[in-house]
């Protein structure tokens, strides 16, 4: 069975959480976009043959700001049919479905505690 539901986290300064996690803890870091600067759009970092998503917590005021540090992520196979059940079942949208500019047609929902939950069609790979 593939992996389908991905931890992204979220750091202020995510190519210092990169290094932690691959220096310390063991972690591959298979894609980081852009790969140099301040900021991290997003990284894809393997152990074990699972992943987690890693970037730079985005500023107050953007729509993909979080309440806490993790976000998940679920790939999921028709995002339309899926955002309408969750819409229908009166879910806080933080953004509708859109197609992005890695490939992937995506949407988020905040959950009753604050958090976002992101439903798309990228299924990263551990095997980089």
């Amino acid at each position: 069975m593939s992996q389908s539901i991905f931890p992204v986290l979220r750091y202020r300064n995510a190519r210092a959480a990169i290094t932690f996690l691959h220096d310390v803890l063991g972690f591959e870091a298979t894609s980081v976009h852009p790969p140099e600067g301040d900021d991290v759009a997003h990284a894809e970092l393997a152990f074990g043959g699972q992943l987690v998503m890693v970037g730079t917590e985005p500023a107050e005021g953007d729509e993909n700001r979080l309440q806490g540090p993790l976000a998940p992520y679920v790939a999921v196979e028709d995002v339309e049919a899926h955002f309408e059940r969750v819409r229908g079942a009166g879910a806080d949208v933080v953004f509708a479905p859109r197609d992005t500019d890695y490939g992937s047609r995506e949407y988020a929902v905040r959950d009753p505690e604050g958090n976002v939950w992101s439903f798309g069609t990228y299924r990263p790979s551990a095997a980089g």
